[in-house]
């Protein structure tokens, strides 16, 4: 039975529930793509370089860049939910390009489409998340609850990559295509259910306005700066990386058949990476730190290993990547007001896009002289210094808070 809006304004934990149930929905749908596994070897197959695939990669980033902020601000302008139906359909056009026209003409405009369909859901999904668990006294639940979600999105991906290989062989890139359509589709169909109490604030002007006030918020509140900084730092090279995990896994010497099994034990370290959201939820500056510089080091251990074995280092970075991005984004939703909510999500998404942008550039010129494995170790500097400054901070902190009583007792 389906609870009408006054029912479930009488009892929030309906409501919550429903949104639960919709978000867990929606996060397979959005991952069971059985293209995943296999697209970087669909662009190799059609003859596609390094550089052209990192040119794709970065023209899919770019779309981002142009789109991620503006898009922010009609989330909190218009109807959240229609961005989040509109966006898979966009994504599932892109899909269809690629396998009934495969040419780097056609794999751009898929990114392109692909990366406005990423834009319309990045921050919108967030806000609405998490507004409408505020609504329900539940906001404190926001980063178990996201944790899930990316969990239940990552064992779609990983089912798809254990269907990728006997689709594959069954009927080729056209099956794998037309599954991952058919899964976008679902996914559009789905975010029609999502609930949405929150009042548009119209379009216009206050669509500009909108996006100036998130602006100023960002500017003015030193705490909402950090969280933003915080989250492209966290997400943008790992979340490049994953781009380019099924050429590191073949470079192993393992067969391309193979390649989607092994790539499930990465995506398996991610997965209980998201899980382990809620009771990680209330890590310190210093523990944020660590589990950086473990995870760092382990992803540079495991690419240089250049064994299958190995892999499973890389997996538990991918893990505490993971638990750390849900983090960085439960941090940076504690800290933003609700009415620019979705403005300043999508501020985030854009470093992470730039980030993604200069991780494409770097990781191609360091593939292309060194090899794959490298250029995933070399990866890891970026996180490695990411937790310098976290730690810093955090003994900048500490040494603030000794000093303020000695201060108050000192004579003005």
């Amino acid at each position: 039975m389906t609870l009408s809006p006054s029912a479930e304004r009488a009892h929030p934990a309906a409501g919550t529930r429903r949104l639960a149930r919709t978000l867990y929905a929606s996060a397979f749908c959005d991952e069971f793509v059985l293209l995943y596994p296999v697209y970087a070897l669909l662009f190799s197959d059609t003859g596609l370089s390094v550089w052209q695939m990192s040119s794709l990669f970065a023209l899919w980033s770019l779309t981002g860049v142009l789109l991620e902020v503006p898009s922010g601000a009609w989330a909190d302008a218009v109807s959240r939910r229609l961005l989040l139906i509109i966006g898979p359909l966009l994504t599932a056009a892109g899909f269809a390009l690629w396998v009934l026209v495969p040419s780097y003409g056609a794999f751009a405009l898929g990114f392109v489409l692909w990366g406005a369909g990423g834009a319309l859901g990045s921050g919108a999904l967030e806000a609405l998340v998490h507004d409408e668990l505020d609504r329900a006294g539940a906001a404190d639940r926001y980063a178990r609850v996201m944790g899930r979600a990316r969990a239940i999105g990552i064992a779609a991906t990983m089912t798809a990559m254990g269907l990728a290989g006997p689709v594959f062989a069954w009927g080729g890139y056209d099956a794998v295509g037309a599954a991952s359509v058919l899964a976008c589709l679902a996914g559009a169909l789905v975010a029609t259910r999502f609930p949405e109490h929150r009042e548009p604030s119209g379009t216009g002007e206050r669509w500009s306005a909108t996006l100036r006030a998130g602006l100023a918020e960002a500017r003015t509140d030193r705490s909402v700066r950090g969280a933003l900084l915080l989250v492209p730092a966290v997400t943008a090279v790992w979340g490049t990386l994953d781009e380019y995990a099924p050429l590191l896994v073949r470079d192993t010497g393992v067969a391309a058949q193979t390649v989607p099994w092994l790539l499930l034990v990465i995506w398996a370290g991610a997965t209980v990476g998201s899980l382990l959201a809620g009771p990680a939820e209330r890590l310190a500056s210093n523990g944020f730190a660590a589990l950086l510089t473990c995870s760092a080091l382990a992803l540079a251990v495991g690419a240089l290993a250049g064994t299958p074995a190995a892999l499973v280092l890389v997996a538990l970075a991918f893990g505490g990547f993971q638990l750390a991005t849900v983090l960085a984004d439960a941090r940076l939703q504690r800290r933003i007001d609700d009415t620019g909510r979705a403005t300043l999500t999508s501020v985030a998404g854009l470093g992470t896009e730039l980030g993604n942008l200069a991780t494409y550039g770097g990781y191609a010129v360091a593939a292309t002289t060194w090899g794959h494995g490298t250029a995933f170790a070399l990866s890891a500097v970026p996180y490695l210094l990411t937790a310098l400054v976290l730690a810093g901070a955090a003994r900048t902190t500490v040494a603030a808070a000794r000093a303020r009583p000695r201060s108050r007792r000192s004579p003005s």
